[in-house]
């Protein structure tokens, strides 16, 4: 247990995170919202790790979230100049209008 918070618990709001996040990406348009939420369950699953890092009293977890979040905010940072590039193109951040983009 993690500071006598049953692992349960993570995990059902880590599940509860992970499928708003999946939601998201499923039905909304905006590009901006659908990165948001690809982190959203990202965190989820960082948090998942960490519980059961801390349950197990082993830091592999930990150092697996690290590197984790470090591809999420390369991640971030590679998505933001496409959506600023797309942004610059077609003037909406839609993703419905990408195929404006096409030769």
């Amino acid at each position: 247990m993690i500071n006598n918070i049953p692992i349960d618990y993570y995990i059902w709001l880590a599940a509860a995170l992970f499928t708003i996040g999946v939601l998201g990406v499923l039905y909304r348009r905006n590009a901006i919202i659908i990165f948001m939420c690809i982190e959203l369950m990202l965190n989820a699953v960082n948090l998942v790790m960490v519980a059961f890092s801390s349950y197990l009293n082993d830091g592999a977890g930990q150092v697996f979230v690290f590197f984790i979040m470090a591809v999420a905010a390369a991640e971030v940072g590679v998505g933001l100049a496409i959506l600023v590039l797309m942004h610059r193109n077609t003037k909406t951040v839609d993703i419905n209008v990408l195929n404006r983009l096409k030769w």
